[in-house]
């Protein structure tokens, strides 16, 4: 360990650096960093994906072991170790399962005992509905979890998902994802902006789902609940944003034609200018049927001052509270008919609603109360604080 009058050299491995909720979150708890105390360096087990280049320009080192989707090897195993020997770090941070069982395994290759931190950013309905490699890592991480020092869970509801599959109950916490409010916040001119880009009229009312294309995202719920709502809201379009969520992806179109909803959807693809499209929605949606732990999406949403309908996966109803509408997973016609409820308060009432929404994230999930979190608990661990 260094002095305590050296920075607190934090390493944080993950699996990989693409989009992704777990992936924002990293780079987001980097930018916030208290750079006086720590010093914190990224390992990729794969390559540098869309995040890596973003995060070195906070100033912190990227590395990048190369490892392929799915195929670990003793020679990226063996980079990986002699990687973190290289950097010395003080404390190992992994990010998602096979992130954690990395630093698990690496940690035990080391000159010196380094404390190991697990981030677990998923909830899990059922291991049947995971990989077999999935599954197989998850089951491995029960058996070791008690033997790091500790297992941060971002959802309460994941963490009594994985006590119950046997992962250790004594050295758990639950830290939620954070929302940076200075960058997520209502943009009026979003509004305007956005239906100037669709072709649309001011007066469109606009749902959205922000989400990569994933089965769990279970884009086919919320495409078909738009189509029961478009039965009744002829004026309602729907706007739809993530990786792979575009004209290249025939099956998404070829729902969307078969569903006869063509001229009100818009497929923007992956987007950088979230706020702004964000704040142009008058409702944000959900609509995932598994996996979930705490979806970023919906918070940034709130941030905007949307109002949101979300489906009842992972901490999503902790997250909307009383601000928004749950309903059930894999059912559209209950996410349609909330859809409805929340039109039929009109401009002024999603506004209030909107507004509660943004208060709730300040007061309960502000990024530097999340930063914050982390880094106490180093500090603790490593004895810094009392």
């Amino acid at each position: 360990m260094n002095n305590k009058t050296d920075k607190i050299l934090i390493c944080h491995l993950i699996t990989g650096l693409n989009t992704g909720g777990a992936e924002m979150m990293l780079c987001n708890l980097l930018s916030k960093s208290n750079r006086e105390l720590f010093s914190p360096i990224v390992i990729s087990l794969m390559d540098r994906g869309t995040f890596g280049d973003r995060i070195e320009t906070l100033g912190i080192p990227v590395h990048s072991i190369g490892m392929k989707r799915g195929v670990p090897t003793p020679a990226t195993f063996l980079r990986l170790v002699q990687t973190i020997r290289y950097l010395k770090p003080d404390v190992i941070q992994g990010w998602m399962y096979h992130g954690n069982l990395a630093a698990f395994l690496a940690s035990l290759f080391l000159w010196r005992k380094i404390p190991v931190f697990w981030g677990i950013h998923f909830s899990i309905s059922s291991l049947n509905s995971q990989k077999l490699m999935t599954r197989a890592v998850i089951r491995i991480g029960a058996t070791i979890s008690n033997f790091v020092y500790q297992n941060i869970f971002v959802s309460k509801n994941s963490r009594i998902q994985h006590e119950e599959i046997g992962y250790s109950s004594t050295n758990s916490c639950v830290i939620p994802n954070g929302f940076d409010t200075s960058v997520f916040k209502p943009f009026p001119e979003g509004r305007l902006k956005l239906r100037h880009e669709l072709g649309l009229s001011e007066e469109t009312i606009l749902i959205g789902l922000f989400a990569r294309y994933n089965p769990m995202k279970d884009h086919a719920n919320f495409l078909n609940a738009a189509k029961l709502l478009h039965q009744n809201f002829s004026q309602v379009h729907f706007v739809l944003a993530g990786t792979n969520v575009d004209e290249k992806n025939k099956t998404l179109q070829d729902l969307i034609q078969e569903l006869e909803i063509v001229s009100q959807v818009h497929l923007l693809g992956e987007r950088q200018d979230i706020p702004y499209i964000a704040s142009a929605l008058d409702i944000f949606s959900l609509s995932s049927a598994f996996g979930e732990a705490f979806p970023l999406a919906i918070g940034e949403a709130m941030c905007c001052g949307v109002p949101c309908v979300v489906t009842d996966v992972g901490d999503s109803a902790w997250i909307v509270g009383d601000t928004g509408k749950v309903v059930p997973p894999k059912n559209p016609q209950l996410l349609a008919n909330a859809f409805k409820e929340l039109i039929n308060l009109g401009y002024e009432g999603r506004e209030i609603l909107g507004k509660a929404a943004r208060e709730r994230v300040i007061n309960l999930f502000s990024l530097d109360s999340v930063v914050h979190q982390y880094e106490s608990l180093y500090e603790t661990f490593l004895g810094y604080k009392n």
